[in-house]
């Protein structure tokens, strides 16, 4: 397990107080790792080593996030997840697991994941994967967020995970947000499916690309719709943002 750490500006709940995380695994090594690493990004952490535990320790600390293993001593990830929905339906779930299967990955996925990470694994990928599921989710600001993202008439502020054009305010999900966000982040840039997938969905998907097109028409349905149109598409090459020449 690699251990490298970069220094990361710090990403808090919307109302500026710690986020909530709770790490579940029955191996104690393992969660005291994952306990500090979780704590050095200044998050409130709490770890349990079975299902039961992890459903008490849900009740109470009410997470924003769950690092959750799918084998444990007394019953499966998935069947704690369907409890975890229960205490707090938002909650994000990022499953880790030494299974590496295709069909685990989309099991996972498939039981209302958000995430998934496989043994070995390094502390980097899974507090990086968390930033980025917390972010999609509108559950977390990141503090020092600079100015908002302004591409001709389209407007997104970050903090607030709100996005205009011409004014008018455009009801997006995590998802869409995030894919926005990197668009925007990279105007008049092509961007190939690859990149997006690392980018939003920071994995391949099982090399399924259509969801980068299935994505890009919702985006489209909002942000061009009855209007000239900022995304485009570049045959063989992916798709740009650009601003609607005046």
């Amino acid at each position: 397990m690699n251990t490298t750490r970069t220094v990361r500006p710090a990403l808090t709940r919307p109302d500026g107080t710690a986020l909530r995380v709770l790490v579940v695994d029955d191996d104690p090594d393992l969660a005291e790792v994952l306990t500090g690493a979780l704590r050095y990004e200044s998050w409130e952490v709490r770890a349990a080593g079975d299902g039961a535990a992890a459903l008490a320790a849900a009740r109470e600390l009410l997470p924003d996030a769950v690092v959750l293993d799918v084998m444990l001593p007394d019953t499966d990830g998935f069947t704690v997840l369907r409890g975890l929905h229960e205490v707090k339906p938002d909650v994000c779930v990022l499953f880790l697991t030494a299974r590496d299967a295709v069909e685990d990955r989309i099991a996972g996925i498939t039981a209302g994941g958000d995430d998934y990470v496989t043994k070995p694994f390094s502390l980097e990928e899974v507090v990086a994967r968390l930033r980025g599921l917390l972010r999609r989710a509108g559950m977390a600001r990141q503090l020092d967020d600079g100015p908002r993202l302004v591409v001709g008439d389209l407007v997104m502020d970050e903090d607030a995970h709100e996005v205009t054009r011409s004014g008018e305010p455009l009801e997006l999900s995590p998802t869409e947000f995030e894919l926005l966000r990197f668009l925007m982040s990279n105007p008049r840039r092509v961007l190939s499916k690859a990149q997006i997938l690392d980018r939003v969905w920071s994995y391949d998907f099982g090399g399924r690309a259509h969801v980068v097109e299935l994505y890009i028409s919702y985006l489209r349905k909002k942000v061009d719709a009855g209007r000239e149109p900022m995304i485009h598409t570049v045959r063989g090459s992916g798709y740009v943002l650009k601003p609607v020449p005046r």
